[in-house]
């Protein structure tokens, strides 16, 4: 399990109860290492701006990650974390690498909350 403050979705179960129980949800499938940490810390900040949308996090190593690591989105994805944004159960945006709060909030504004 990841040590962040955000939502852990453990298992491919949880992904799908997660994102068909929601409208909007983001999740960054990543490790503790330096691309990632700064992106948990701008969703962290974030979460009380967006009450509408569920923030959370999955360990990119375990087996149950694939249904982010495999997704067709993250095909040509070449570093960590992968992040998943899903309106409605369906994938609305997906990017990789560090990402600011600012782009962060584009997505969310643009893709999630239009």
């Amino acid at each position: 399990m990841l040590h962040t403050n955000l939502k852990h979705v453990l298992s491919a179960t949880d992904h799908q109860k997660l994102i068909s129980e929601n409208e909007n949800v983001m999740i960054c499938c990543g490790r503790m290492g330096p691309m990632c940490i700064p992106v948990y810390a701008a969703m962290t900040k974030l979460e009380n701006q967006y009450p509408q949308v569920v923030f959370a996090d999955m360990e990119f190593d375990i087996s149950d990650a694939a249904v982010i690591r495999d997704a067709p989105e993250c095909r040509n994805f070449m570093g960590l974390p992968f992040v998943m944004y899903y309106k409605n159960g369906k994938v609305a945006h997906a990017s990789s690498s560090v990402l600011s709060t600012s782009q962060i909030e584009e997505v969310l504004n643009h893709k999630l909350l239009k």
